[in-house]
C-alpha cells in the first residue's frame, strides 16, 4: 500500500521534472529572420484603401475605414495625421494609438 501511495505521487512530480529540464531557455529560443525584418511602414493615409485601413490599424473596423476614405474623397487629401480627427467616430484616443502606423505623404 506504502508503495503504491507513493508512486501515485512519484509519477506526477517526475513528469513535471522531466517537462521543465526539457524546455529551451527563453534567451535559446530564435526567432526566424523574416519576422524579425518584417518591420511594418507607415500607411500613408491619401494612398491608402478602406481594406488597407481597416488591417492595419488598431481599432478601425470596417465602417470606420470607409468613413476614412469617404472624407478623403470628399474633402481631398489629408493635410496632417491630426486632420484624421475630423472623420466621424475618430477620437484622439484612437489616433493616439495609430499615430506610429500613419503618415501623411503630400
Amino acid at each position: 500500500m506504502r508503495n503504491t501511495v507513493l508512486s501515485y505521487f512519484m509519477l506526477p512530480l517526475l513528469a513535471v521534472a522531466s517537462f521543465s529540464l526539457n524546455a529551451a531557455p527563453a534567451s535559446a529560443v530564435s526567432t526566424p529572420a523574416a519576422i524579425v525584418s518584417e518591420v511594418p511602414s507607415r500607411l500613408d493615409l491619401n494612398t491608402a484603401d478602406a481594406g488597407s485601413l481597416q488591417s492595419a490599424l488598431i481599432g478601425i473596423g470596417k465602417a470606420k475605414a470607409q468613413a476614412i476614405v469617404d472624407y478623403r474623397d470628399e474633402h481631398g487629401a489629408f493635410a496632417t495625421v491630426d486632420e484624421l480627427l475630423e472623420v466621424k467616430g475618430i477620437g484622439q484616443a484612437l489616433l493616439d494609438r495609430n499615430r506610429d502606423r500613419l503618415t501623411v505623404d503630400n
